[in-house]
C-alpha cells in the first residue's frame, strides 16, 4: 500500500471523531454546570471523572492484549455512542457517567489511533500526518462548538443526537478502512511484557517526559479554554453562546496547520514550542490581569488560542519523533494519558484556585504552566525536526 493512501485514512477517522468531539465540547460544560449547580461543583465533577479516565487510558495497552486493537477502537466509538445518550438525561449522575464514558472513549481512540498511525506512517511524515488530520478535523471543530451550543437551544436533544450519529459513522468508516489489528499488538503478546513495565521505560527516558509535559501543559490551556473561559461569560453576564462561538473562532486556525508546520520546521521544534509556549501563558496572565474587563478577557484568551493550535501542530513532535519502534503501542498510551492527566489537573486547579480567587484566577495559573514549560522547552535538542541532508532529509532525533 502507498503512503499516501493510509494518511488519508487518518485523515478520515480524525475527522469524524472531531465532529463528535467538536459538537459536544461547547454542550457538556453547560450541561455539567447546569446539573451540578456551580462552576465549583462542575470542577469537582470533572476532577473525579478524570481520575477515572486516567486509570482507564493507562490500561487500554493491557486490555489489547487480550482484546485486538480494532475491536478496543470500535468500543471507544460505541462508549462515545452511550455518552450521548447519557448526558440528555441531565440528572447529576447520568452526566457524570456521560463525562466518564466521554473521557473513556477518547482515550481508547486515541491510544488505538496513534498505534495505527505509528505501524503505518514513516517517521519523517509524523508532522505531515498530524498537519493532515488538524487540516481535515478544521471544519468540525470550527462548526461544531458554535452549532453545538446553538443547537441545545433548539432543543435539548439534537447535538447529543448528531454527536451519536457521528460516532456510528466513526465505526463504520473504521471497519470499512480494514485496518486490522495492527502488527504491534501481536509482538507485544508474544513478548508477555509486564503491563505496567512500560511506565518505567518512560521514566528512563527525559525526550519522552518533556514531550509527554508540553501534551499535558497544552492540554490543560485547551481545558480551561474550553470550559471555565464559559463559565466566566456566564458570570460576567456575557451569556452561555459567547464560549461556543469563541472556541469555534479559533478551532478555524486549524485551516493553517500546514502552514505552522513548515514555518515550525524552518524554525526547529524547540524554537517554536518556546515561542509558542511564551507567548500564550503571557496572554494567559493578560486575560486573569484585564478580567474587570470581561470582554478584554475574552479577546486574550482568544488570542492565546492561536498559540495553542500552534502546539496542537508541533507540541506532539519531540515525544512522538522520540519513540523507539519496539514501544510504539506501550508509549501511544502513555503519550494518551495527557489528555486524561490534564482532565485532573485542571479541574484540581481550578477547584484549589476558586477557593481563594474568582474564576480569572484559573487563567493565571494556566499561564503560570506554560512558563514552565517554556522553561522546560530550553532543553530539547537545537535541531530537533529540523531536515539532515547527510541522511537524505531524515529528520533529526
Amino acid at each position: 500500500m502507498s503512503l499516501a493512501r493510509p494518511l488519508w485514512h487518518f485523515a478520515a477517522l480524525a475527522g469524524l471523531e472531531a465532529s463528535v468531539r467538536g459538537i459536544l465540547i461547547s454542550v457538556m460544560p453547560l450541561v455539567v454546570r447546569e446539573a451540578m449547580g456551580s462552576t465549583v461543583g462542575a470542577s469537582e465533577a470533572y476532577f473525579l471523572v478524570g481520575l477515572v479516565s486516567l486509570s482507564w487510558g493507562l490500561m487500554v495497552p493491557a486490555v489489547t492484549r487480550f482484546i485486538p486493537r480494532g475491536y478496543t477502537y470500535s468500543v471507544g466509538c460505541t462508549l462515545y455512542m452511550l455518552a450521548t445518550v447519557l448526558a440528555y438525561a441531565g440528572t447529576p449522575w447520568a452526566v457524570t457517567l456521560a463525562l466518564a464514558a466521554n473521557s473513556m472513549a477518547t482515550a481508547t481512540t486515541f491510544v488505538c489511533f496513534n498505534a495505527y498511525v505509528l505501524d503505518n506512517v514513516d517517521r519523517k511524515d509524523l508532522g505531515r500526518v498530524q498537519s493532515l488530520q488538524m487540516l481535515v478535523a478544521a471544519t468540525p471543530w470550527t462548526v461544531g462548538p458554535m452549532a453545538g451550543v446553538w443547537l441545545h437551544g433548539l432543543w435539548p436533544p439534537l447535538p447529543f443526537l448528531l454527536a451519536g450519529g457521528f460516532a456510528m459513522g466513526q465505526l463504520v468508516v473504521f471497519q470499512l478502512l480494514r485496518l486490522g489489528h495492527g502488527r504491534q499488538i501481536a509482538r507485544a503478546e508474544a513478548r508477555g511484557v509486564n503491563p505496567l513495565a512500560y511506565l518505567a521505560q518512560f521514566a528512563a527516558q527525559p525526550r519522552l517526559i518533556a514531550g509527554w509535559s508540553f501534551a499535558v501543559i497544552r492540554s490543560t490551556g485547551w481545558w480551561v479554554y474550553v470550559v471555565y473561559l464559559p463559565y466566566f461569560c456566564i458570570e460576567q453576564g456575557l451569556g452561555d453562546h459567547v464560549g461556543g462561538v469563541a472556541l469555534s473562532i479559533s478551532n478555524a486556525m486549524l485551516v493553517f496547520s500546514p502552514l505552522i508546520l513548515k514555518l515550525a520546521r524552518k524554525a526547529s521544534v524547540r524554537i517554536s514550542v518556546r515561542r509558542a509556549f511564551a507567548i500564550c501563558g503571557t496572554l494567559f496572565l493578560l486575560a486573569a490581569l484585564i478580567s474587570p474587563w470581561p470582554w478584554g478577557t475574552v479577546g486574550a484568551l482568544m488570542a492565546a488560542s492561536v498559540l495553542l493550535v500552534t502546539l496542537d501542530v508541533v507540541g506532539g513532535l519531540p515525544f512522538l519523533m522520540s519513540v523507539k519502534p519496539s514501544q510504539r503501542t506501550e508509549m501511544s498510551a502513555i503519550y494518551a494519558s495527557f489528555r486524561d492527566v490534564s482532565s485532573v489537573v485542571t479541574p484540581g486547579m481550578a477547584w484549589a484556585v476558586l477557593l481563594v480567587a474568582p474564576t480569572a484566577g484559573i487563567f493565571a495559573a494556566a499561564g503560570a504552566l506554560m512558563g514552565g514549560a517554556f522553561l522546560v522547552a530550553g532543553r530539547l535538542h537545537p535541531r530537533l525536526g529540523t531536515a539532515r541532508p547527510s541522511r537524505g532529509g531524515e529528520l533529526t532525533e
